[in-house]
């Protein structure tokens, strides 16, 4: 447990952070679940909708630090390649 001032200080900040980056990830997820179903059902209209919805969202996990810029572009990748071999 923290026991000096700063070290108390800093927990709190990471629990209000972790809370804040939690709820980007399940935003997020929730994001590229749409375009899961959508791409489950066959559906490639709904799927490219909602993968240019999942795109920027996932971006801005990127700027905010809660994904590597690279694991973002390879999700987008390979889930534009999946909507692609939809058709």
């Amino acid at each position: 447990m923290a026991n000096t001032p700063q070290a108390k200080k800093r927990a709190r900040q990471n629990e209000k952070r972790f809370a804040v980056n939690k709820a980007r990830r399940s935003r997020i997820r929730t994001f590229l679940r749409k375009v899961e179903e959508a791409i489950e059902a066959g559906n490639k209209e709904d799927a490219a909708a909602a993968l240019r919805l999942a795109a920027p969202e996932l971006m801005r996990g990127v700027t905010k630090g809660v994904y590597h810029k690279n694991t973002a572009s390879r999700k987008v990748s390979r889930l534009t390649a999946r909507v692609k071999a939809l058709g």
